[in-house]
């Protein structure tokens, strides 16, 4: 087992991000803020990655930020101390929305504060029965970070989502599905097993229709109807020039499963 507190493997086109230090339940220290930081990104950018995985060694997905780490780091200053979220949180979540590619979580354990950050930014989520979810920040005086502010209230609605971060009481994973954040659940042992199959037929799907509809869904927030359906005729266009789109419409013509390249 390797010492670095993330670890990427790739299985033919899924990338694995396993959050790697069982012995804190994966709270996140500099050192982990930066390595996964750097995965996400690099997963991202790899174009023999067509589906990823992120998730959490051991009895916990996340427990959020190393609240030892961020002590001392107080003693700078709440400027230093929060550097963090520009330097961190921000890049890695931005990246999670917004690569060209499927992302599953796979929460096998505790996921809380910057945790169920990471959690809602991926595209959905496998939760192991029962698994204990909570904002938290409340309860150490902060507000949201890891894009929280955006995808909790576009998933549960925004009164729901203040009740999670004033009250910062703790809520299944069931109990999030039954509110719209969207996932499964299955046994513990099954959480990874089954996130790694999600990915796999993902990444057998037509990733570039994939990429535009991720976009076209971030982007939609912020557009009015007209904008919204002028992206929509571009992104059209754009998966229609792929190889991927012709062959598929050839293969459903002649009752054969279509093949998909990425291309």
């Amino acid at each position: 087992m390797t010492d670095s507190p993330v670890t990427v493997d790739r299985t033919a086109a899924v990338a694995a991000i396993t959050l790697n230090d069982p012995e804190h339940r994966n709270a996140l220290t500099a050192a982990a803020k930066e390595a996964l930081r750097d995965a996400v990104a690099e997963v991202a950018g790899d174009e023999g990655v067509r589906a990823v995985v992120l998730t959490g060694s051991a009895s916990a997905f996340c427990l959020g930020q190393d609240l030892g780490e961020h002590s001392k780091a107080l003693a700078d200053g709440p400027e230093a101390a929060f550097a963090t979220v520009r330097e961190h949180y921000t890049p890695i979540v931005r990246d999670l929305l917004t690569m060209p590619k499927p992302v599953i979580a796979a929460v096998g354990g505790t996921c809380v504060g910057a945790g169920l950050g990471l959690a809602l930014a991926c595209d959905h989520r496998v939760f192991a029965t029962g698994v204990k979810l909570a904002t938290a920040f409340a309860g150490i005086g902060l507000t949201f970070d890891t894009g929280l502010s955006v995808t909790l209230p576009r998933a549960v609605g925004d009164a729901r989502a203040k009740e999670l971060l004033l009250f910062g009481r703790t809520f299944t994973a069931e109990e999030a599905i039954g509110w719209g954040i969207s996932g499964e659940t299955v046994a513990a042992e099954e959480v990874l097993p089954r996130a790694t199959a999600l990915a796999r037929q993902l990444a057998d799907g037509p990733t570039t229709a994939f990429a535009q509809s991720k976009r076209l869904i971030e982007r939609a927030h912020g557009l009015s109807l007209d904008e919204a359906l002028e992206a929509e005729a571009l992104g059209q266009t754009r998966c229609g020039s792929t190889s991927d789109h012709t062959a598929a419409v050839a293969a459903f013509l002649d009752r054969r499963t279509p093949v998909f390249t990425g291309r």
